[in-house]
């Protein structure tokens, strides 16, 4: 019978193999498995002989491999139907998003819509909830939640989306998506940005919207770019 270094090693040239890489990053398969590098090594060089059973699931997860086979069960192959390697594999488990930053504040529309300094309305506004972070949002960044249908299809009531209060006007070109609040409207507006010469248009994504091409006045501000979508699924 094969031992745990037999398979785990047959395993990771498989995975390796597959995708391409050079050698297998221990770091994030330790990270993934919630176990530290030492152990992984330790795995590989055989002084493990067997992995408690969530260990082992999370390490066969990683690799694309049948859990059962990686635990020893001879019934089954590394391979085997059950295995997700089966599947099409359409995610890269090596190249998995880190996390990093703060959390991104959610903030209403009146708020976003405030002439105010982005750091008074973010000290003053009520925060209920929070996004993950993501690095284009800036160290200012916020969220609001999506209203009406104006947006769709890319954009649907409910999604959240990241702004990014510190932008340069000059540096924006038409296709951007930006907020807007005007003078005498109590709350911002999201829409796609239109630059000809020295006018600038507002333009709704959902072809079906009234009001196609919306011109920006004097009384207007740009006061966020859009940097990011968040979905609940």
């Amino acid at each position: 019978m094969s031992t745990l270094e037999d398979r785990i090693n047959q395993a990771i040239n498989h995975f390796v193999s597959k995708n391409n890489l050079k050698k297998l990053d221990r770091t994030a398969m330790a990270k993934y498995c919630g176990v530290s590098v030492a152990a992984v090594g330790q795995w590989i060089n055989g002084k493990t002989h067997s992995l408690d059973s969530l260990t082992n699931a999370k390490a066969a997860q990683y690799l694309g491999i049948n859990p059962h086979w990686l635990a020893g069960d001879t019934k089954h192959g590394m391979l085997d139907v059950s295995s997700n390697q089966k599947l099409d594999n359409n995610v890269d488990l090596s190249q998995r998003i880190p996390f990093e930053g703060r959390p991104v504040p959610v903030i209403s529309w009146v708020a976003a819509g405030s002439f105010e300094p982005i750091e008074t309305v973010l000290r003053d506004a009520e925060v209920d909830e929070y996004l993950p972070p993501i690095k284009e949002c800036g160290r200012n960044g916020y969220g609001l939640i999506v209203t009406g249908i104006s947006m769709s299809p890319k954009f649907e009531p409910e999604d959240r989306i990241y702004v990014n209060p510190d932008f340069q006007v000059v540096d924006l070109k038409t296709g951007d998506l930006v907020i807007v609040s005007c003078a005498g409207d109590n709350e911002a507006t999201f829409k796609q940005l239109i630059i000809e010469g020295t006018t600038k248009y507002l333009k709704p994504l959902n072809p079906k919207w009234d009001e196609q091409i919306i011109k920006l006045t004097e009384d207007c501000r740009l006061v966020g770019k859009v940097v990011g979508l968040y979905r609940k699924i």
